[in-house]
Order: structure tokens, then C-alpha cells, then sequence
């Protein structure tokens, strides 16, 4: 009997894929909310506490795509990448 986990849950390299995005901003973990179920069209907001940043990733979008997408969304949000050599 094997369990197959359901291809809408999110992976493991989906949260580091998400985590090595927002790394490169400095947003602290803690201020990140990832849904646990990947959805169409995927999502990138602000909570409406104003500081966490809820994403959502998308169930058809291949994952390079998506962080190519979160990089642009959250430039477009007003954050920074920081320089990884500090």
C-alpha cells in the first residue's frame, strides 16, 4: 500500500523555493504565511496585520517560473533584495 500525498499540497522544495526568495530580501521567516495548498493562479498579498506577507503558491506553474514571479511581486510590494556579501 503505497500513500501518494495529494499533488496540491505544497513540498518541501516549494517552501525552500518560497524561502530562497525571501531570503534574498532579508523578510524575516516569521513574517511569512504560506498556504499549505498550492491554487491557481497563486497568490503574493499583505495580511491585513501590514506586516505578514501570505503566499500562495500556483498549482500549474512550474516552480523556477513562480520564483521569478515571487521575486517581481515582492519588488513590486517595495521590497529590496539585500546584498549577500554584508
Amino acid at each position: 500500500m503505497t500513500s501518494e500525498r495529494p499533488t496540491n499540497v505544497i513540498s518541501m522544495a516549494d517552501m525552500k523555493a518560497v524561502f530562497n526568495v525571501t531570503d534574498e530580501f532579508g523578510i524575516d521567516r516569521e513574517q511569512i504565511s504560506v498556504s499549505l495548498e498550492k491554487a491557481d493562479p497563486g497568490a503574493v498579498t499583505l495580511a491585513d496585520d501590514g506586516v505578514t506577507i501570505e503566499i500562495t503558491v500556483p498549482l500549474s506553474v512550474k516552480l523556477d517560473a513562480f520564483e521569478k514571479t515571487l521575486r517581481k511581486l515582492l519588488h513590486d510590494m517595495g521590497h529590496k533584495e539585500i546584498d549577500q556579501d554584508d
